[in-house]
């Protein structure tokens, strides 16, 4: 008898209800959000009333960086793989603290990356923004 212990599924996806899309609190996070960088990563963050989940989350890339779409889709791409293999952390934290926030990750660098440096970068950066809503509730 093999036993294994289980993580729920939905604790790892990236379902619709987590995407950062309305064009509202995207604008109300790019104007009164606050920023810190893990080069290469640009992390805008901002706690608001957020309806269906705990956190909304987005990724981008600069079209004036990557000018072929095929590439900034790559970046997009890996980025959210990242952050939904490491969000686990940020969920332990903001759900027993009662925090919801809107999350927007940037990729700054002017060349490609590789998943297992921007894997490193997002745990940091992750573990920075704890520490960072950590410091505003006390």
């Amino acid at each position: 008898m093999r036993l294994f212990y289980y993580m729920p599924v939905k604790f790892f996806s990236y379902n619709k209800k987590e995407k950062l899309k309305s064009r509202k609190q995207l604008e109300q996070l790019f104007t009164a959000g606050t920023t810190f960088t893990v080069f290469p990563i640009k992390v805008i963050y901002k706690e608001v009333e957020v309806q269906n989940s705990i956190l909304k989350t987005g990724v981008g890339a600069s079209r004036k960086n990557f000018k072929k779409a095929v590439d900034r889709n790559r970046i997009k791409r890996l980025l959210r793989e990242t952050y939904r293999t490491e969000k686990t952390v940020l969920l332990n934290y903001l759900q027993p603290n009662k925090k919801q926030i809107a999350l927007f990750f940037l990729y700054i660098d002017k060349s490609l990356p590789d998943y297992k440096t921007l894997k490193q970068k997002m745990q940091q950066a992750i573990e920075k923004l704890i520490k960072n809503l950590d410091e505003v509730a006390s």
